[in-house]
């Protein structure tokens, strides 16, 4: 973490262009109508553009045309909200690991645990599990056997990987998450369930972050694959060998369901439910709350579901979608009559 940095040196990093005094040290990141002197803000979504001439940071990060006219000292790039995320991290606060086993930590004697990894306190890394460089295992951390953990990867303490996770480079996974747990399979014997073994594995790409609490099932036979650049949020499921493509970001509450296909660039809002064995092509943004229930072969948005309404009009429309089946076959009838009208009245008019 960087306490304090000057605002030049924050243009040089930035490649932005300066509008105000280099040597203007900046202490922290704050939003418009939060900050104070010392602080760094960004002006990203329009709405925000009222706090702007009353804001008190240090300075702003604007796009040339908002920055236009602005009193204060700015750093003008052409991407605010990009700017600040790169920025952010050079004041974040998460404290950083030291390299090295701790003495309650236990590694079984044929791991392979990278020098520079850092493994926590009460972490389990079972036989035959792979640890890379720079590798960081949080307290209470559980490693399966043969699982692999790829350079850069950050784990949260009580991350559980079961046996056979293969885990690519610069991985984050927060607390709670558990991947490689068994699928949800089972076949049915005259009423009685009867288990099938989950034989496959789990394999996250490159650059992938895993949010607090989401689950991702092992495969039934192949691998469950998570392409390189997926984001997924808190609490999602991830059903036994289910496939997301590269940089496909899911939020909250997203469930996917077994041998779903999801393509690249995909953008899936908070609660939307995928039935099992589709396909969802590239560049699909589906809507929050949405039910997916056959494939996507088009890119492009889709939502399912009502938008809220008072409760008394959604009682109102509630009452006639429950209408709809004979309001459907009424109308079907009165398409019948008339046709029958119209074919005779022009059956007269030719005789």
């Amino acid at each position: 973490m960087t306490a304090t940095m000057k605002l030049g040196q924050l243009a040089e990093f930035l490649g932005a262009t300066l509008s105000g005094p280099a040597e203007l040290d900046i202490t922290g990141l704050a939003t418009l109508h939060e900050a104070g002197p010392g602080q760094l803000s960004f002006l990203a979504n329009p709405q925000y553009r009222k706090f702007l001439p009353e804001s008190k940071a240090a300075a702003v990060l604007l796009k040339a045309a908002d920055a236009e006219g602005f009193a204060g000292h700015a750093l003008i790039v052409a991407d605010p909200y990009l700017a600040y995320a790169r920025v952010s991290h050079l004041f974040d606060p998460k404290p950083r690991a030291v390299a090295g086993v701790h003495p309650s930590a236990v590694v079984a004697a044929d791991a392979q645990v990278d020098a520079s990894a850092s493994i926590g306190a009460c972490a389990v890394i079972e036989s035959g599990a792979q640890i890379g460089p720079g590798v960081t295992i949080g307290a209470h951390c559980f490693i399966g056997a043969r699982s692999v953990i790829g350079e850069g990867g950050w784990l949260a303490p009580r991350v559980t990987l079961y046996h056979d996770v293969h885990i690519g480079k610069r991985v984050v996974i927060q607390s709670g998450a558990v991947l490689g747990g068994e699928g949800f399979g089972f076949a049915n014997e005259k009423g009685v369930w009867q288990k099938i073994a989950q034989i496959g594995g789990v394999s996250i790409g490159d650059d992938v972050e895993i949010g607090v609490n989401t689950a991702i099932d092992r495969g039934a036979l192949a691998d469950t694959r998570i392409g390189n650049g997926v984001k997924l949020d808190n609490q999602i499921q991830i059903a036994h060998n289910v496939q997301v493509g590269d940089h496909t970001a899911m939020a909250a509450c997203v469930g996917i369901s077994g041998s779903t296909k999801i393509g690249k660039h995909c953008t899936i809002a908070g609660g939307v439910g995928m039935v099992g064995h589709i396909d969802v092509c590239d560049g699909v943004f589906v809507s929050g709350m949405t039910m997916v229930t056959r494939s996507i072969t088009e890119p492009g948005a889709y939502s399912s579901g009502t938008a809220m309404q008072p409760l008394g009009e959604w009682r109102k429309s509630a009452a006639r979608i429950r209408q709809l089946d004979e309001m459907a076959k009424r109308l079907q009838q009165v398409e019948k009559r008339l046709e029958a009208v119209t074919s005779g009245d022009k059956a007269s008019s030719e005789g």
